[in-house]
């Protein structure tokens, strides 16, 4: 399986705080069928001020630990991008990194603020898409003003956004609200890819296999597993040429 969205790069953002634990989020990731990650650091401008360059220096010594303690996985980078006006200058100077291609369009992890959509963020998504970049929506199942009112998602899947689906929330890690969403999207054939959206051991481990289960039993295992291999492979290929 290939895994689009998670935070195992080491020490860059609130996901794996060091080597180690990276390295062990690595091993569950493998022992659950994982074979390919894009690792997304947060670039949340006042939070998390990541550039291609500290993403890069991550990814190198993350790499380069895979390999001396031999654990079989292929690493590559872009990162979970939040919604904000800084996301504007970032396209424009080319420091935001992009998660690979889709029909001939760049693909950005976009990432709402989780307490609501932003009012005309759409005017945003249309700008990307002008630009010929298309937003995948991170984690829409989990955000409290969908929630609320699921048809603010509406708009976005109208433009012809993406949508990236926690696999835990489809097995009902995150609660019964973001669960409830999260089948419903599947049901309608709204969602793209399944991601583990990792961040730690104990609560967030990179695992798919959980929500893949679930995911089958709603819209079978053909089109369960595009969610986790073909899609993913489709967009992310280019990492790993």
């Amino acid at each position: 399986m290939i895994d689009l969205h998670n935070h195992l790069l080491p020490g860059i953002d609130d996901g794996a705080p060091d080597l180690d634990t990276a390295l062990e989020l690595a091993r569950i990731a493998v022992a659950d069928g994982i074979t390919h990650l894009v690792c997304t650091p947060h670039i949340h401008p006042g939070r998390y001020d990541n550039t291609p360059a500290t993403i890069q220096a991550a990814h190198g010594q993350f790499v380069a630990a895979l390999a001396q303690v031999g654990i079989p996985l292929q690493v590559a980078t872009a990162a979970e991008v939040r919604f904000g006006a800084e996301l504007m200058q970032g396209i424009a100077q080319g420091s935001i990194p992009f998660l690979g291609e889709w029909q001939d369009r760049k693909v950005l992890l976009l990432e709402f603020p989780h307490g609501e959509i932003p009012f005309a963020a759409e005017r945003m998504t249309d700008w990307l898409l002008q630009r010929n970049i298309l937003p995948m929506i991170a984690h829409p199942e989990r955000n409290k003003g969908i929630m609320r009112t699921p048809s603010r998602l509406k708009p976005f899947i109208e433009q012809g956004c993406l949508l990236q689906v926690t696999a835990g929330s489809v097995a009902g890690s995150f609660g019964p609200a973001a669960q409830a969403i999260a089948h419903d999207l599947l049901q309608q054939g709204l969602v793209s890819i399944l991601a583990s959206d990792a961040h730690n051991v104990d609560y967030r481990p990179p695992i798919l296999t959980d929500g893949l289960q679930q995911a089958a039993q709603l819209i079978g295992e053909a089109q369960a597993e595009a969610l986790v291999l073909q899609t993913p492979w489709q967009i992310a290929q280019g990492h790993f040429q």
